[in-house]
């Protein structure tokens, strides 16, 4: 199967044909087991101190008086240092000791980003994830993608392309809901065009201030990326280098 190429311009240059990668059968049960391992593996562990919560000077007041046997504040006879108190320890608190990492095996990573890969060619699942696109999927760019230096470059680029709509909805940001806000995530943002690319010139830097745009080169290219939130199906532009690459990178 070919699939045209656009120049710097967003007008057709040529054709190449398409990579077999991308008739990978879609399998979204491997995609999110490697999407899910990936996160995983960046947790940090975390815990209290151990003391947190046992430092009072209560102590109990034993048996015969008819009360629960808890430490209790002196003078008083408010229950402290144990869970059910208020103020308490934590009862099952997190461990620092804990191990988050998950292992998946090798054969099933290079099947969830084939299949991912597969996934961002499927009209239907790119449609699912919300964006905004009518034309003919892959699309390719030739490789003066690479050396765009200028913010309205790329942005000229993708509007010839037709995905003026698509960076329009990528504007779009909510304030999240919970407490999540006062965490330093305090909008919910939408995820836009992937740009994947052979060899970054500049246009690293002249894409990154547009909302929801990321780019990559295809040795850094994971199923997390191409499957944001473990669903597959993100438009992807593929720079023409990255294409010609991509068979023996993702074998």
């Amino acid at each position: 199967m070919n699939a045209k190429v656009f120049d710097s311009k967003g007008k057709k240059a040529s054709e190449i044909a398409v990579p077999a990668v991308f008739s990978e059968p879609y399998r979204p049960d491997i995609i999110k087991k490697a999407v899910l391992a990936a996160q995983a593996n960046r947790l940090q562990p975390y815990g209290p101190d151990r003391t947190a919560g046992t430092l009072s000077s209560a102590h109990s007041w034993g048996s015969g008086r008819g009360a629960a046997q808890v430490p209790r504040m002196k003078n008083g006879s408010k229950a402290m240092v144990v869970p059910q108190a208020r103020g308490g320890r934590s009862a099952h608190g997190p461990n620092p000791n804990r191990d988050y990492s998950e292992k998946i095996n090798k054969m099933e990573k290079v099947k969830a980003i084939r299949s991912a890969v597969a996934a961002t060619m499927n009209p239907e699942l790119v449609k699912s994830r919300g964006y905004i696109y009518e034309g003919e999927l892959p699309l390719i760019v030739s490789d003066e993608i690479e050396a765009l230096t200028k913010t309205k470059e790329v942005v000229d680029l993708l509007t010839a392309m037709g995905l003026e709509a698509d960076l329009e909805r990528a504007k779009e940001k909510k304030v999240r809901a919970g407490r999540g806000k006062m965490r330093g995530r305090q909008y919910k943002k939408k995820k836009g065009v992937l740009i994947v690319i052979a060899e970054d010139k500049g246009i690293g830097i002249a894409a990154r201030n547009l909302p929801g745009v990321d780019v990559v080169t295809l040795d850094q290219l994971n199923v997390e990326i191409l499957a944001p939130g473990t669903h597959a199906g993100r438009l992807t532009v593929w720079g023409e280098g990255a294409l010609k690459m991509l068979s023996g990178e993702v074998e």
